[in-house]
């Protein structure tokens, strides 16, 4: 069996919120996770949707997958780069808020 792979670096989500909508997408065949990617209430369901989307298409184009056989073996997040914002507060003090990115991995393989 071939794994194929698909990967968003830099998405603008923490890796939290992207996190619960992956355990909803593991394990699943491509077709069924793209239907409820579809409609989960979260929008951030569109960055995994594009990776799953992005997965199929590598399989089907560069390895001559059957894209209806393809399953979703998978699905992780990881910690992108955080970016360090400062938050002003009262008597000239700052706070330090950190802007969280994600690095978004799919992994799908054909099965019989």
């Amino acid at each position: 069996m071939v794994a194929v792979k698909s990967y968003t670096h830099g998405a603008q989500v923490a890796p939290k919120k992207l996190r619960i909508i992956m355990n909803e997408v593991r394990g699943k065949r491509v077709d069924e996770a793209m239907s409820l990617l579809r409609f989960l209430t979260s929008p951030h369901a569109r960055i995994v949707a594009k990776a799953v989307r992005s997965a199929a298409a590598n399989a089907e184009n560069n390895y001559s997958l059957d894209p209806r056989r393809l399953r979703v073996t998978q699905a992780f997040v990881g910690d992108g780069e955080r970016f360090r914002r400062l938050i002003p507060r009262a008597r000239g003090r700052a706070d330090v808020s950190y802007k969280r990115r994600s690095n978004v991995t799919i992994v799908v393989e054909e099965v019989n």
